[in-house]
């Protein structure tokens, strides 16, 4: 037997998610496997108590084996688990530890154990995301330096690092006799029209090579390394199997991978790509644990909280980490998952600063204090700034989903290495002689964010000082220098580029997060309309909308302030989050004040955006892949019905049914061989079509098999029978095959009348992978998930075969 779909052997492999990296780069379609709920892998090894027979607990008689078969209820690849039945082995699975700790002091300890393992597994995916993220925290920083030059003291010191012990003063802290750049190094001297070029040159080769290796490594080792990752975990976290995605080669390939593009200077962060880190580390540590590895329903839970501790080292926002996974990604978030979420985000932090990779106490390089009050006529251009962000969101999104539609529909995509390199080479061309654009876009924010003290040499801050007006460590609003007139178009270009350059950099074949260079647009936008607000303040203090607040002398706009609202607002813009975003930005800043401006311009970001197009990038992602993802937040509003949606249609072949007492092993055999449908529902007869359960193609083929193996005198004559008693045969019939066990005698149905809307409900709160339909007690068809889908995107005016994983 084999046929269509049907891996041999694939069930008695080991299947967890690390092993099938094979998969990565096919194209699949539903066709296989549109119908399947797909069962648990590994049950086999798992409770006696359960023998497949989903909500119906233990058959009371035996089968041709007393144990559950190998390979029954595991799950295909690219297939749906049901949210129903795994919830439910998980009760019958707690009932029973439950009973049995009453017999003895053992099963009582085992009791114990199984209630602590979930907070046990909640602190090692804390420390391992943790410590992972100080890794990569650290040697990103150490390679971008590198492209500029290197230490004496220590080659694996970077530029900062190296100057910490230099006795250079304050002001020229940065250019310690230690740090070397590469024409110093070189030519013996770092003046000049000749070391101007070397430096470049050697910029350029140094980003050309690390993200050239970025993308050999992914391409060669890890496929699905690529990319941001969320559009992915969401998708995951709703109940999709792709295999390999959370695995070790994926987890190591990543965090190596990862560092190197954001080494290399592309438009990209490494906030998106730290929650696969996460997550693939909630998953691999699963399999420690008997209670996770066995139900992909309780692995999504592990894989919310790994979630939010991917955000908690991201930003350094444990609370904001909880609220990302709970807005954001997560499609089943029981208030268990809350509090664990919450302790894995704080571990996580927690270990990141104990590693305390950037040398200051701070968990990412662009934490900011701020300490002056705002005023309410700012929440003027704070709302200009959500506009902006709202606009430049949608912009993004519709640019971004068209260039990676014609990389998927055309050569381009046959060509990935080439086109990292084409775009690393622009970027790295275009970035060098911008100061701006030539740091790391996390040093850009933080250098945007800063607020100008007495002691800061930056171009943005090179006033027009008066220390006779100054009163403590607050400046006066001063007049603008040339190093701020210099540095206001420097980054009126830099803007320019950061906008055009992140469309065609998000979605290539190497590590790639969206949070960051977003950030960036944004507080560039902030910090130029800071400083106009601010020397508009300064020349005309007797304007109206000044007079009352903002005097001559005093402090009164704070540009990095602006700068942060404007990061907000892009950030919102492009994700679409909202409360999420005001707590990571909140905590980023320490000022409980900046909520107000914070939720003003999130809040205006997301009308805008959404008024234009509703989805965020991460939904835009997912429809353009085709993954079946019913989205939980839109609303389902037109008057269709369940009879409308089944299969079979008007014109199509009946439905292929099992009867329950009357088929043999050959019939069966055809069936599954000559259709391609992943379950089939069982009937009384076919006259009658009455229903009594549903059974999957995977667990028929298994069961099959393994009959002609272990039990005697199972040949293609032998019935088939489903129920408790089966009818009785001549003396001379072959042995009868039972498999009542995989039977699921409780499948969800609906009657053909019911709405639309109640059913696409159902599918969404439930989980369900697929519900009979039935008039008058007799099946009439079925519904699938895909069928959904499928019916939400024609209604939408959308094409409904987009609905295929590719």
């Amino acid at each position: 037997m084999d046929q269509k779909g049907y891996r041999r052997g694939s069930f008695q492999s080991a299947t967890s998610d690390e092993d099938m990296l094979e998969i990565a780069g096919a194209s699949m379609d539903f066709s296989m496997a549109d119908d399947d709920p797909p069962l648990d892998r590994d049950m086999a090894a798992g409770f006696s108590s359960y023998n497949g027979a989903g909500m119906n607990g233990t058959s009371t008689m035996m089968d041709f084996l007393e144990e559950p078969l190998p390979g029954v209820g595991t799950y295909e690849d690219f297939n749906t688990i049901d949210w129903v039945r795994e919830k439910s082995r998980d009760r019958d699975r707690h009932r029973e530890i439950t009973n049995r700790s009453k017999e003895s002091t053992w099963a009582l300890l085992h009791s114990v154990s199984d209630a602590f393992s979930g907070w046990l597994l909640m602190l090692l995916i804390g420390l391992l995301a943790g410590s992972l993220a100080g890794l990569i925290d650290i040697s990103a920083h150490w390679m971008t330096d590198l492209k500029e030059g290197v230490c004496l003291a220590g080659f694996w010191f970077n530029h900062e690092h190296c100057c910490w012990k230099s006795n250079t003063t304050f002001t020229d802290r940065d250019k310690c006799p230690e740090w070397k750049s590469w024409s110093q190094l070189i030519l013996g001297h770092g003046e000049g029209a000749f070391a101007y070029i070397l430096n470049y040159f050697m910029y350029v080769i140094w980003a050309l090579m690390f993200s050239l290796l970025a993308v050999l490594l992914v391409k060669g080792f890890a496929p699905y390394a690529c990319g941001s990752g969320i559009p992915e975990i969401k998708t995951i976290l709703s109940g999709f199997i792709i295999r390999g995605y959370l695995g070790k080669w994926t987890l190591v390939i990543k965090t190596i991978t990862l560092v190197l593009a954001v080494s290399s200077g592309l438009s990209l962060g490494k906030e998106g790509p730290l929650v696969h880190v996460a997550c693939c580390c909630g998953n691999i540590l699963c399999h420690l644990f008997t209670k996770y590895r066995k139900n992909e329903a309780k692995r999504r839970e592990v894989l919310s909280a790994a979630a939010a501790a991917g955000v908690s080292v991201a930003f350094g926002a444990p609370i904001g980490g909880v609220l990302f996974s709970l807005e954001e990604v997560s499609y089943y978030f029981p208030l268990k998952t809350l509090w664990r979420s919450f302790f894995a985000a704080l571990v996580a932090a927690f270990t990141l600063r104990s590693i305390n990779p950037f040398g200051n106490s701070r968990l990412v390089l662009f934490y900011v204090e701020f300490h002056m009050p705002w005023h309410l006529l700012e929440l003027v251009p704070f709302i200009l700034l959500g506009i902006f962000g709202g606009l430049w969101g949608a912009f993004f999104i519709r640019s971004n989903i068209a260039w990676c539609r014609r990389r998927k529909t055309t050569r381009l995509g046959k060509y990935p290495v080439l086109e990292v390199f084409v775009v690393t080479a622009i970027t790295a061309i275009l970035a060098f002689p911008n100061e701006y654009t030539r740091m790391s876009t996390s040093e850009l924010i933080s250098e945007l964010f800063n607020d100008c003290g007495i002691l800061d040499s930056s171009q943005l801050c090179e006033y027009v000082n008066d220390f006779n007006s100054t009163k403590g460590d607050d400046l006066p609003d001063r007049a603008a220098g040339p190093g701020v007139y210099t540095a206001m178009w420097q980054l009126a270009l830099a803007l320019i580029m950061k906008v055009f350059i992140t469309i065609f950099t998000f979605g290539m074949k190497v590590p790639s997060g969206l949070f960051i260079p977003s950030m960036a647009v944004g507080a560039i936008a902030g910090r130029l309309l800071g400083v106009a607000v601010e020397q508009l303040a300064f020349y005309h203090h007797d304007w109206a909308i000044f007079s009352g607040w903002c005097s001559q002398g005093a402090d009164c706009i704070t540009p990095g302030l602006y700068a942060m609202v404007g990061a907000a607002a892009c950030l919102g813009g492009v994700t679409r989050m909202t409360v999420s975003l005001v707590v990571i930005m909140f905590e980023l800043t320490g000022g409980l004040e900046y909520i107000v401006p914070l939720m003003a311009a999130a809040m205006t970001s997301k009308w805008v955006a959404d008024a234009i197009g509703r989805e965020g990038i991460y939904d835009a992602h997912i429809r353009l892949n085709g993954y079946p993802f019913l989205e939980a937040k839109e609303e389902f509003s037109h008057k269709t019905r369940a009879m409308d949606v089944m299969r079979p249609r008007k014109n199509d072949p009946p439905l292929t049914v099992i009867t329950q007492d009357s088929m043999t092993v050959e019939d069966v055999e055809t069936i599954v061989t000559k259709t391609t449908y992943s379950g089939y529902p069982v009937v009384v007869s076919r006259a009658s079509q009455r229903l009594v359960g549903f059974v999957l193609r995977r667990d028929l083929i298994i069961s099959i098999e393994n009959a002609r193996k272990k039990q005697d005198g199972i040949v293609s004559t032998s019935v088939i029978c489903f129920t408790d008693y089966c009818p009785p045969l001549p003396p001379s019939s072959p042995s009868v095959l039972k498999l009542r066990s995989i039977l699921d005698l409780s499948p969800f149905t609906v009657t053909d009348e019911t709405p639309m809307e109640i059913v696409v409900d159902i599918f969404r709160k439930l989980g369900l992978r697929q519900c009979l339909v039935t008039h008058n007690g007799k099946l009439l068809g079925i519904i699938t998930k895909k069928d959904v889908l499928k019916h939400i995107a024609q209604m939408a005016n959308q094409d409904p075969d987009s609905i295929l994983f590719n």
